[in-house]
């Protein structure tokens, strides 16, 4: 088998919710507090989300001072990603860090390569949480589709939206805990 035939390993396709996160202001944060600092925010980050990822769950990478998640369904994507958004803001409180977090959740079908996630609703996940603001989780109308369960949060329609490099526009909500 040659070189690329092994770099072009098989891939398959899952259905599930894509979460991107972002820490908002972290290079400020990292430029004015230090490397240590800012060491320590992403293993306050990241020591949180393992503690809160359901079963069938997973990280599938870290990007920077952002996360790249997957969630077999989208109730325990929106439900966990709020439990992670108030556990965010408590330690913020707690330690007088600033981990304000943005979130972005799609529902749709991703290729499986290797350990990573790709694809046309990978990439729509991630514009969708460069949308959020600080401490905002937003999600599209196909993952608000696959939410059954309505005591998870409530939904506010913010409206099409126009994303860079997404052909049409998305419609968005805003997931706000009960």
């Amino acid at each position: 088998m040659t070189d690329s035939a092994r770099a072009a390993a098989p891939t398959n396709s899952i259905e599930g919710a894509v979460v991107f996160t972002d820490i908002v202001s972290f290079t400020e944060f990292n430029a004015v507090e230090g490397d240590e600092a800012a060491n320590e925010l992403l293993s306050a980050q990241e020591m949180i989300v393992n503690q809160f990822l359901p079963a069938g769950s997973w990280l599938v990478k870290e990007l920077g001072d952002g996360l790249m998640l997957w969630f077999p369904d989208a109730d325990a994507a929106v439900a966990t990603c709020l439990r992670l958004m108030q556990r965010f803001e408590e330690y913020s409180l707690e330690t007088l860090q600033p981990l304000w977090v943005r979130m972005g959740i799609h529902w749709g079908r991703q290729t499986r390569r290797r350990a990573d996630l790709i694809g046309h609703d990978v990439n729509l996940a991630a514009r969708i949480a460069n949308e959020a603001g600080a401490t905002e989780l937003l999600l599209s109308e196909a993952t608000l589709a696959e939410v059954h369960d309505a005591s998870v949060a409530e939904f506010e329609e913010l409206g099409p939206v126009i994303m860079k490099g997404i052909p049409d526009p998305v419609r968005l909500f805003r997931a706000v805990a009960r």
